[in-house]
């Protein structure tokens, strides 16, 4: 609980206005209530009623003309923007909010196209990935049990590049939200070579495109979990590794081992899992699972609020 508490007071030093649309879930309104409590953010919990009807308007006409070449019509841009969730998007695109939570009950695919198509993504990154912060209790490895993983929750077969932009900007949310170095290990079934992995060339060409984002950026890869976090098991299979054992930023090869290896964490040891924290997006958002509690809410939107100070 302690990296929690430190993201809780990091986001009461600098209040950021987060918008909260999923009005009616009983667990949002909830943690609405404590965050504003708390002094953590400006939290709005944001209602069909408080959309201003030229504001409306104007984000409708925006929208259509768009992405009307993607085959959407303006009666479908007029159902979307019913939902608070693409209103509040515009709004936080536009600074009127600094971040957006949401996903309690909204699908990932609805809250990631929200962000893509109305916050818009971030030139430098070019996709939009997701991590999650993971706490885990009487942990000696990472930071004392903390870690970030990375993806686990948007692209299911990054390739090279993909996967460099993930590392980079998991990194990044490293160093704003934990005040961390980031210590990054691109994750395999095999040590350097010991056995034949297919995806050995993509993961060592996006550790060379990594270091060409961030030249003085600590990675490496590919390793086996063990030979990342565990100083010991890094010394016998990789002692030239420049991690030593000590990542505390794990690049998973796809989607279906970041997923499995974020919950598997969670339930059998107890971990807080905040997330998923949307990555790649010009302003900061979170996309909530659908079977989050009351803290969760809480906790993304101080992470959120911390990115956007």
């Amino acid at each position: 609980m302690e990296t929690i508490n430190k993201i809780r007071s990091m986001a009461k030093k600098s209040l950021k206005s987060i918008a909260l649309p999923e009005y009616d879930d009983q667990r949002v309104i909830e943690a609405a209530r404590i965050i504003n409590q708390e002094g953590i953010a400006r939290a709005t919990l944001f209602t069909p009623e408080m959309m201003d009807k030229n504001e409306k308007d104007r984000y409708i006409n925006e929208y259509y003309n768009t992405y009307k070449n993607k085959e959407i019509d303006i009666e479908a841009t007029k159902k979307l923007f019913q939902d608070p969730l693409y209103y509040t998007a515009m709004m936080t695109s536009e600074g009127k909010f600094d971040g957006l939570v949401a996903g309690a009950s909204h699908t990932s695919s609805d809250m990631i196209r929200a962000c893509m198509r109305c916050i818009g993504i971030d030139e430098r990154i070019t996709i939009i990935s997701s991590c999650f912060i993971m706490d885990v209790p009487n942990c000696p490895y990472g930071d004392n049990g903390t870690f970030v993983f990375a993806d686990c929750g948007v692209i299911p077969e990054p390739n090279a590049r993909q996967l460099s932009r993930i590392a980079f900007s998991a990194a990044e949310l490293t160093k704003k939200v934990l005040n961390l170095t980031p210590r990054i290990a691109f994750l395999s079934y095999s040590t350097k070579g010991s056995a034949k992995v297919k995806s050995r060339d993509k993961i060592v060409e996006a550790l060379g495109l990594l270091k060409e984002l961030a030249p003085g950026i600590l990675a490496d890869g590919e390793l086996q979990l063990d030979a990342a976090i565990v100083p010991e098991v890094a010394g016998i299979k990789c002692s030239d590794s420049p991690l030593e054992g000590q990542a505390n930023v794990l690049i998973f090869p796809n989607l279906e081992a970041g997923n499995i290896g974020y919950k598997l964490t969670q339930r059998m040891s107890g971990a807080r899992a905040l997330g998923p924290l949307l990555l790649g997006t010009n302003k900061p958002t979170s996309d909530l699972s659908r079977g989050c509690s009351v803290e969760d809410v809480i906790d993304c939107t101080a992470v959120t609020a911390i990115r956007a100070q």
